[in-house]
Parts: C-alpha cells; sequence; structure tokens
C-alpha cells in the first residue's frame, strides 16, 4: 500500500467518524432530553445542506481552490459549530439547535463531494476506491463503538465527540495531497453554479434512471437514520449507537467484495440488490417489532451493509465513470444534491409526519420506560451504609417515579447512578457487560405490557410505509435502467485489476 493511499483512508476514516459520532443516535439524544418533538426538523436540516453544497461546490471546489484546503476550512467551522451544540440541548433551546445543526452540515456535505474528488483524482484506478471508502465505514463503527462503550448514546456527549473529531480532520485535510481545482481558470457563472454542465449528464437515459431512482430510494432511507434508534431504544438495546455500527461492520465486508461482485453482476444488479436489500430490512423491523424478535431487528440493521455498499458506493463509481474530468467534482456534488439533498429531505418529511400520526403512544412509552429504569436503579442501590449523596438521590429518585415527569425521572436516574458508584459496594459494569448490553435486548422491569404492546404494533404500521416505497421503486429501476457499455467498462476495469 503506498502513502497517498494511506493518507486517503485516514482522510476517510476522520471524515465518517465525525457524522457516525452523532447523526445515528441523536434521535435517541433529543427524545431523551424532552426534545422528542424536534427530532424530525433536526434530521431535516441535513437535507437542506445537501441541497445546498452542490452549489458551493460548482462555484468555489471545482474553480478557485483546491479540494483539500477547501475541507480543511469547512472541518474547523463546522466542528467550532457544533461544540457550542451541547449546552443548548441542556437548555432544551430547540431553535438555536436547529441552526448550529444547519450550519455544521452546511459545513459537512460539501465534503462528501470533495472526499470522493480527492479520492479519485489521486488514485490510478477506480477500483481501488473501495479499499479506500471502507475506512470511513471503519471510522463510523469506531465512532459507534466509543459512544456506546461511553455511555453517551442519549446524552450530549455526542455532539463534543463529532465537534472534536471535526477540528481534528479541518487539520489533517490540509496535509492531504494536493488536488487542484479541475476547472481552474474557466468563468464562474449561472452553468457553474446550478450545476448544469453536470446536469448535461441527464441527457443520457440510464444515467436519469440512475438519478431519478437515487433520489426516489433516499425517501425510505430517511427512515432509517431517523427512527432506528429510537425503535431500538423502545424494545431494549442499551447502547443504541454501538448496536447500530453491527451495520457498518457488514458494510466492511461487503465493500471490499464489490470488485468480485461487480465482475458479475454490472452496475444495474448491484444497484438494484441494494434495493432489495432495503425492502427486506423494513420488513424485519415491521415484522420483528410487534413481538420484539431481536434477531430480526438485528438482521434488519446487518442489513446496512448490502444497502450502502451496492446502492450508494457503486453509485459514486458508476458517476465518476459517467462523468468528464472537469466536471466531476461538480458531478458527485449533483449526486449528493439529489440523493442527501432532494431525496432524504422529503423522506425525513414524510418519516415525521406518519411517526407523529402513527406513533401516537411513543411519549407514553417513552416516560414508562424513563420510569421503569429509575424504578430498577432504584432497587439495585447498595442496602449498605450511604452517603449523604446517594441518599438524597434515593429521596429524589423516588419523588420523580411519584411525578411521573419525564425530564425529572431522566435527571434523577442520572443522580442516582453518579452517587451509586461512589458507593464501595456497588461496582460499575465491567466490559464484557457492557459489551453484552450493547448487543442484547433487555427492557426494564415494570413496564405496562400492554402500553409496550400496542407501540410495537405502531411501529410495524410505520415501518411498512418505506418497505412498500424501496419495493415500488425497485421494480421501477429493473424495468428502466439499460446501459450495456458501463456493465462492460467495469467488468474489463475490475478483470484488469484483477489479473
Amino acid at each position: 500500500m503506498n502513502s497517498v493511499q494511506f493518507r486517503l483512508q485516514v482522510m476517510m476514516f476522520l471524515q465518517f467518524f465525525v457524522w457516525g459520532a452523532w447523526f445515528a443516535t441523536l434521535g435517541l439524544c433529543l427524545g431523551s432530553n424532552g426534545l422528542e418533538g424536534f427530532i424530525g426538523k433536526a434530521y431535516g436540516t441535513a437535507p437542506i445542506a445537501a441541497i445546498i453544497a452542490p452549489l458551493f461546490l460548482g462555484l468555489i471546489a471545482d474553480r478557485f481552490f483546491s479540494s483539500e484546503k477547501v475541507m480543511g476550512v469547512l472541518f474547523l467551522v463546522g466542528g467550532a459549530l457544533m461544540c457550542m451544540a451541547p449546552r443548548y440541548v441542556e437548555l432544551g433551546d430547540s431553535d438555536m439547535l436547529y441552526w448550529l445543526f444547519l450550519g455544521h452540515l452546511l459545513c459537512y456535505m460539501p465534503t462528501l463531494g470533495l472526499s470522493n474528488t480527492v479520492a479519485f483524482t489521486n488514485i490510478e484506478d477506480q477500483n481501488h476506491f473501495p479499499k479506500i471508502r471502507v475506512w470511513g465505514t471503519i471510522g463510523w463503527i469506531v465512532a459507534g463503538l466509543t459512544v456506546g462503550f461511553a455511555g453517551w448514546s442519549a446524552t450530549p456527549n455526542i455532539l463534543w465527540l463529532a465537534g472534536i473529531a471535526s477540528l481534528v480532520m479541518g487539520v489533517y485535510s490540509f496535509t492531504l495531497p494536493h488536488t487542484p481545482p479541475p476547472a481552474k481558470g474557466k468563468p464562474a457563472d449561472l452553468r457553474t453554479i446550478f450545476m448544469l454542465d453536470a446536469m448535461q449528464l441527464l441527457a443520457n437515459p440510464a444515467f436519469l434512471v440512475f438519478i431519478i431512482c437515487s433520489t426516489l430510494i433516499c425517501i425510505p432511507l430517511a427512515y432509517y437514520y431517523g427512527f432506528t434508534s429510537n425503535l431500538l431504544g423502545q424494545v431494549g438495546y442499551q447502547a443504541a449507537a454501538s448496536t447500530m455500527t453491527i451495520g457498518q461492520m457488514s458494510e466492511i465486508f461487503f465493500m471490499l467484495l464489490i470488485p468480485f461482485f461487480f465482475r458479475r453482476l454490472g452496475v444495474k444488479w448491484m444497484i438494484s440488490v441494494g434495493m432489495a436489500a432495503w425492502v427486506a430490512r423494513y420488513l424485519l423491523f415491521a415484522f420483528g417489532a410487534p413481538d420484539q424478535v431481536y434477531w430480526m431487528i438485528l438482521l434488519a440493521v446487518a442489513l446496512h451493509g448490502v444497502c450502502y455498499d451496492f446502492f450508494f458506493v457503486t453509485g459514486f463509481m458508476y458517476t465518476d465513470q459517467k462523468a468528464p474530468r472537469e466536471i466531476r467534482g461538480q458531478a458527485q456534488g449533483m449526486l449528493v444534491f439529489f440523493t442527501q439533498g432532494v431525496g432524504m429531505f422529503f423522506g425525513y418529511w414524510v418519516a415525521e409526519i406518519l411517526f407523529g400520526s402513527t406513533m401516537t403512544k411513543y411519549g407514553a412509552l417513552d416516560l414508562e420506560l424513563k420510569r421503569a429504569n429509575a424504578q430498577q436503579l432504584l432497587s439495585s442501590a447498595d442496602p449498605g451504609p450511604t452517603t449523604t449523596a446517594l441518599s438524597d438521590a434515593i429521596a429524589t429518585a423516588q419523588a420523580a417515579i411519584t411525578s411521573g415527569e419525564g425530564t425529572a425521572i431522566k435527571e434523577a436516574g442520572q443522580q442516582l447512578g453518579a452517587a451509586m458508584k461512589e458507593m464501595p459496594g456497588v461496582v460499575p459494569p465491567t466490559f464484557a457487560e457492557q459489551l453484552g448490553q450493547m448487543f442484547t435486548a433487555k427492557l426494564p422491569e415494570g413496564v405496562n405490557p400492554e402500553l409496550l404492546q400496542e407501540t410495537m404494533l405502531q411501529w410495524k404500521e410505520f415501518w411498512l410505509v418505506p418497505a412498500g416505497m424501496a419495493a415500488a421503486i425497485l421494480v421501477l429501476f429493473a424495468l428502466t435502467f439499460y446501459d450495456r457499455k458501463a456493465s462492460e467498462e467495469a467488468v474489463k476495469a475490475v478483470e484488469k485489476n484483477v489479473h
């Protein structure tokens, strides 16, 4: 492995560590801090940023400044904004949080296209890209495990972690291989700003179908990012962030197999298999939720590897293959615009509407789980001599459980847990126990079984919607996409790389 490839792998690792540190369990964090009504709006900042990002890419990165320097500035500014966010979670200030999240993502989203441009510009064969991009997946996994082991899945600490990692990535970006603007010297006009050069690729029928279906499939994808952590928390998983890294672990495996499958399946069937995996994932969530069938829920999470690699990584490579050299950055930005932008925007909007109308019992069950967790923690307190802090914490927890107010229960449970750790007779969980909690669902005792069952049935209704969407888009793509030339070129490139 040469030094350039190693540097690009570190780039991908840090870039996706930043995103993975907070995005997967933001919904759980907000819901656990009295901001459950803000979840959809918070996630909605991502597609808005993705819609604006390509305009920035076309104007700045393609013509005026080298990609690595633009990335460095964006990560430094975005990191500073994210480091301000934890305080406003604690204050419950959703208005300020909205602007901080939007500002951070306006800085982050352009880097998705920029990092692809840096990578493709500095490698000799595009089939080396999966070996580089897989380190982004590893970065997401390490971020999730870090959050899970630290017990931060539902706390504002995830935002601190993301902010600090972004600052580190900003500094590192200035050390990346020099990637000059591919269209340097050309005038910046409306064609550039609004991606009209890249839009010409849509005159190719196959690429047009690819873009349309990529946009549509991101509508059901928004369900996964926005609400999976909430489902995992309600069925009993103790560290949702770490549990969700199972999906990224499978992503590593399938990422490395992309050249193998490319040779045998081609572009069309690679993407079709990715879409089919999305259908299977949502059906597993839908039919696993009512009876809390944990293996079905974990399998649905594990399918993320096929879902992401076979569709998005294949899509990045297909776009790079179809775009002329001078507009590759703009073309990658256009793909981000339609997928992470337009598609996800409508996805979060639809999911939030259905979450509000379908999950009418969500808030009630969330309060019930907080009550049960606090009661279980209270009952496990050391019966021996108590400190003043522990005595006060027990009294506070008892009063909170009696009052039934969700925020008070959460705060009392935190106070009680902190006080218990100071007692010599109370041993904190070991590393092995923490690992077991991450991948083992265990609901606290005392949860109302009827309320739990009714909520899980509503989860089924919720997940059936994206399953139907993904199935319809799969059929549309399979019937309308045809690009023999791209498939033949992909096979030749892979065979050349293998032999």
